[in-house]
């Protein structure tokens, strides 16, 4: 919003001077983005007469003229043809920087002193005649600078208006926001319509078929006017404000439009069929001209001002040009409505069109300020443009108005924003904006928001209106209050990060992988047909096939980046992956997301070696990182057992992984099948487990455990057993008879030799024994050694080694 301050001076006194006043509407909400005079380069610019004109002695076409300001004389080469003696003009002194850029210097033209320029209307950007100096009236005084001679010396500042304040958009706005400020009253222009004409109703109808998209529409009609050129008052105040004069009538909807907020539109009344204005939606193909020349194609939900005939205008945006103000025009209808922001908004982003209008209109105008600029802008085309103006005027308003009313509790708006403000004077600096508000009692307000101020809805808005209005730098300083609490912390984050701790210190590589798969990946896993895991989500914009669908497994991603690492030479591998996996639920939209964690490993046991370092990995070592993983988590019972494989494990080298007898993964050699689908040459072991399941099994973190205070006695126990026997079930036989001498159990040794017979091996079992407040004896320790001995020979018909 381009405000200009001697214009703004017709509403309100201002007490300060423009920089001041620049500062205290940004303390109110109405930012300033810059303040300059009007005409910045007519600083240098005087009033002076010529008293001398001489032929120059070196130039034909040049004249030697005497020029004064009325205190002080200047010689000047001038080669204007209309230079006279007795004179009034426009010179610029030394120092003046033109419109065009240039910066006047004393100066010789040929071997003439200059000291200075006569300027014409063009090189001072005041007008476009350029063909000799610019004579001015013989009454201007001399010696005065030119803008105040003119009476243009204007100040100029430019508002950012933001999109909640459009009562903001006009003189009367603004005025009112420095009214409040400056404590000087506001005055509306006068209006005073001399009715000389028929009634309008017999000129004029107006309907309105859609009173949702158009709310109000009033119209005034004005005959026998004369268009012609602006007076200097109208053009000078539009042109202040960065508009350009077009005509008298054109001129003055445009000025209300700047005064008072309110977008007006001048029809040519002859041109209108039927004399009538139809206010509706357009109908299917129907296109439109504007007035820019361009034919539009219309909506059907764009809102159109029709004659009886078809459409004229696109409501509040822009007229056409079959019934656009023109030399010939004498009769004008004047219309001056209220339409409803959101459908404007709609309209003008869909054709690409935007005016002052729109602006106004999207932003909501005071459909309670509809009549008075309809009847200022019938004043003043009578003023500028003669003419009688119809008695009475059109109003269709279907719906009035409802202010609402609103309360505001003095205790809640001193304690939101720290002040001290009586129930009276929150009263009081609400009406200084013209926000009607009285005082119930000492602790409310009752307030019933203006017609412009749409944005006053809810109490907060007031206790904002409070704020700005009394001023924030009022507000105390404060700090908030908080209690600084550690958050919560995260187990199972805490787990997660303790975890990949744990295998890269293990000598694994944390991958991350893409959450998304091919369904090929999910086959080579070779899963039989009904597995829930070959139904994956499926992705409706797929960046490739090969990330179709969502991962239900972590395997097929470091599958691949294995893939990728032995093409690339990298054959002694070992990554990890734990992340969410996307399981499909039965009648559901959304899948199941836990946390799964997987690994591989293929290559050397120990590539970094010098010397010895041949060794390929093997079962047992991904048996053991999977085994220093569970024990992160504290199980009370941790079995692996050769049941329950899934396909993509080789079945002879693999096992599934159980806590408190509860399935929570598998470890082993990849199925050789697999290896071949995923182009693998060498062997390549993998772990697989639910991250989530292990979570939630685990037994609570042991915070101290004491060093024993007595020695261990360990004994051994050979046994010769047959081949079919298990190593696990002579272990859990001697856990299950809950010794309490008895500290550890291990398995030392698993041998085959001849000499057993056939179809024997030997298991060895290292037994550690300690009491915490004793140390064993030898008598002790065989007697319970002996009975455990004992029973594993009678349970599973062994012999001792």
């Amino acid at each position: 919003m381009i405000v200009s301050l001697k214009w703004l001076r017709n509403y309100v006194d201002i007490t300060m001077s423009a920089e001041d006043l620049g500062e205290r509407l940004t303390m109110v909400g109405l930012e300033i983005e810059g303040i300059a005079p009007l005409h910045p380069s007519l600083g240098g610019v005087i009033t002076a007469r010529v008293d001398a004109v001489e032929k120059h002695p070196k130039a034909d076409r040049l004249h030697l003229c005497g020029i004064s300001d009325g205190r002080k004389s200047y010689r000047v080469v001038c080669g204007a043809p209309n230079v006279q003696e007795g004179k009034i003009v426009a010179l610029a002194l030394p120092g003046t920087r033109l419109p065009n850029g240039m910066t006047l210097e004393e100066t010789r033209i040929r071997g003439e002193l200059s000291q200075g320029m006569l300027c014409s209307q063009k090189e001072l950007g005041l007008g476009e005649d350029a063909s000799g100096i610019w004579l001015l009236d013989t009454e201007t005084p001399v010696g005065v600078a030119l803008e105040k001679a003119l009476d243009i010396d204007d100040t100029i500042i430019d508002v950012s208006i933001t999109p909640n304040r459009g009562d903001c958009l006009s003189m009367i706005g603004i005025a009112r926001e420095v009214s409040a400020i400056c404590g000087t009253p506001l005055r509306y222009p006068p209006v005073n319509v001399l009715e000389n004409g028929p009634p309008v109703e017999t000129l004029a109808s107006v309907t309105i078929e859609d009173p949702v998209r158009c709310p109000r529409y009033a119209a005034r009609a004005v005959r026998g006017i004369t268009v012609g050129p602006s007076p200097a008052w109208l053009k000078k105040c539009l042109e202040a404000v960065g508009l350009r004069s077009i005509n008298n009538i054109v001129d003055v909807t445009n000025f209300i439009l700047m005064e008072l907020g309110q977008p007006l539109h001048a029809f040519d009344y002859n041109r209108l069929h039927e004399h009538r204005i139809v206010v509706r939606c357009a109908r299917g193909g129907e296109r439109f001209t504007t007035l820019d020349g361009v034919e539009r194609a219309l909506h059907s939900d764009t809102l159109m001002i029709c004659d009886g005939r078809g459409p004229v205008a696109v409501a509040g945006i822009m007229g056409g040009l079959d019934s656009e103000i023109t030399a010939e025009t004498k009769d004008v209808l004047i219309e001056s409505a209220y339409f409803q922001p959101e459908s404007i908004r709609r309209t003008g982003k869909k054709l690409g069109l935007r005016s002052e209008s729109s602006y106004r209109f999207e932003r909501g105008i005071d459909p309670e300020g509809v009549l008075r600029a309809l009847d200022r802008a019938a004043q003043l085309m009578q003023e500028v443009g003669g003419g009688a103006i119809a008695a009475g005027r059109i109003d269709v308003y279907p719906e009035h108005f409802a202010a609402q009313e609103l309360s505001l509790r003095v205790d809640r708006t001193n304690r939101y924003l720290g002040l001290r403000l009586s129930a009276t004077e929150m009263a009081e600096i609400l009406n200084r904006i013209e926000v009607r508000a009285e005082t119930v009692d000492s602790g409310l307000v009752r307030v019933v928001p203006p017609s412009f101020r749409p944005d006053l809805t809810r109490e907060v808005d007031l206790t904002e209106e409070i704020a700005r209005l009394a001023g924030y730098d009022l507000i105390p300083v404060t700090y908030p209050k908080a209690d600084v609490v550690t958050a919560p912390q995260d187990l199972h984050l805490a787990s997660r990060e303790e975890v990949k701790d744990l295998l890269k210190t293990a000598g694994y590589f944390e991958a991350i992988s893409y959450s998304f798969v091919s369904q090929d990946s999910l086959v080579k896993l070779r899963l039989p047909q009904d597995d829930p895991r070959l139904r994956p989500i499926r992705l409706k914009n797929p960046l490739s096939e090969e990330q179709a669908v969502m991962r239900t497994s972590l395997l097929p991603g470091l599958l691949n980046a294995a893939r990728y690492n032995f093409g690339h030479r990298n054959e002694d591998l070992r990554i990890f992956e734990l992340s969410k996996v996307f399981l499909p639920r039965e009648g559901e939209s959304l899948p199941f997301e836990p946390h799964h964690l997987a690994g591989l490993a293929a290559g050397k046991r120990s590539p970094d070696l010098l010397y010895g370092g041949d060794a390929e990995l093997d079962y047992t070592d991904v048996k053991g990182v999977t085994e220093s993983v569970l024990g992160s988590f504290y199980p009370e019972k941790v079995e692996f057992a050769a049941s329950d494989i899934p396909p993509y494990f080789d079945p002879f080298r693999a096992a599934s992984v159980f806590v408190n007898g509860q399935k929570v993964g598998n470890v082993g050699r990849l199925h050789p099948g697999v290896e071949e689908a995923f182009d693998f040459k060498k062997p390549v072991y993998a772990f697989e487990l639910d991250f989530d399941r292990m979570f939630e099994l685990g037994a609570p973190r042991p915070l101290f455990r004491g060093l024993p205070k007595f020695p261990a006695v360990a004994r051994d126990m050979a046994l010769v057993v047959g081949v079919e026997l298990n190593v696990r079930e002579p272990l859990e036989f001697i856990l299950s008879q809950g010794e309490s001498l008895l500290e550890s159990i291990e398995v030392f040794d698993i041998y085959q030799n001849p000499q057993f017979g056939e179809g024997k091996k030997s298991l060895g079992y290292r037994l550690v024994y300690r009491a915490p407040d004793r140390s064993l004896t030898d008598e002790e320790v065989n007697e319970v050694h002996g009975r455990l001995v004992g029973g594993v020979l009678d349970t599973f018909g062994v012999t001792l080694r």
